[in-house]
């Protein structure tokens, strides 16, 4: 049996959520969180009572725990986590291989179908699809993040529906598992280019367009040219603001850019970083994360 490889990351209690989400957001096949001083004198336990508000996220120092398929993805997340302008206190405990459980199992119990509109559904092939889904994306989950589970990707998923219109050319731009892609494929779109700097993404891509016997063109970002009516980049703050002048270089006249991966405080920043080309404005939010859109004048 294969390994898989585990990245710990210890942090404060305040930054368990983000380190989290931000984990699940990049590409983790699993996040767990444990108490950094257990089996210490300063341990201490978290307890829920019925009735009662939730416990804390985590510890005073947490170690956030993350499994991935290999090593280099393990370090490349360790990478852009500490590249992030809020992981001051974040720090690498370790990355070391880990056995390989029965993941196809474990998943397949803690997946079920996701609503994006009571219309749209995501869901895994294992279940059968509601009555209700006039439209149902078959996608498992996979090397690349992107079953529709996180609120970035409902959020996109949701204006794409929200907003479905005969798109002539989209660009997706961080595509993971092609999920953006698939979902405008699904609403109309066409002649489609799904991007990600991650070959496993690109194959995702690829097998789950087939899955969903949608036509998509995915590659490496070099593949991205010229303009497009919708442009879409699910990725986190950071690389968004360092994207910003070529995402916006691709946005045609009076087609759209969305963005998500960006926390509810960041929305300035963004805001700030866009502003030279395109003027963007918050159009969603959940769970404190935003989606971030605008339209090119025509």
């Amino acid at each position: 049996m294969s390994n898989l490889f585990e990245l710990a990351l210890v942090c404060r209690e305040a930054d368990v959520e983000i380190v989290s989400d931000a984990l699940m957001e990049i590409d983790a096949l699993a996040v767990s969180v444990e108490d950094a001083d257990a089996d210490t004198e300063a341990e201490h336990a978290l307890f829920g009572e019925p009735g009662m508000p939730a416990p804390a996220a985590g510890w005073e120092r947490s170690v956030v725990k993350a499994l991935f398929p290999t090593e280099p993805e393990a370090t490349e997340a360790a990478t852009l986590i500490l590249a992030q302008d809020w992981a001051t206190d974040v720090h690498v405990q370790a990355i070391q291989a880990v056995p390989e459980q029965d993941w196809v199992r474990l998943t397949q119990s803690q997946f079920a179908p996701v609503e994006i509109t009571p219309e749209f559904w995501i869901v895994p092939s294992w279940h059968e699809a509601p009555p209700q889904a006039q439209r149902v994306m078959r996608l498992d989950p996979g090397l690349a993040f992107g079953t529709g589970t996180h609120p970035t990707t409902r959020m996109c998923l949701r204006w794409i529906a929200t907003h479905s219109q005969p798109w002539i050319r989209v660009l997706d731009y961080g595509c993971g598992s092609g999920i953006l892609a698939i979902g405008a494929a699904l609403h109309g779109a066409r002649d489609i280019d799904a991007v990600d700097i991650d070959p496993a993404a690109v194959t995702s891509s690829r097998d789950n367009a087939a899955a969903n016997s949608v036509t998509l063109k995915p590659g490496l970002p070099e593949l991205a040219r010229g303009e497009y009516p919708l442009v879409m980049a699910n990725i986190l703050a950071t690389p968004l603001k360092l994207l910003a002048p070529l995402l916006c270089a691709h946005v045609a006249p009076g087609g759209n850019l969305i963005l998500a991966g960006i926390l509810s405080r960041q929305a300035e920043e963004l805001k700030a970083a866009y502003a030279p080309w395109l003027a963007l404005e918050v159009n969603d939010e959940e769970d404190g994360w935003i989606l971030m859109t605008t339209q090119r004048p025509a």
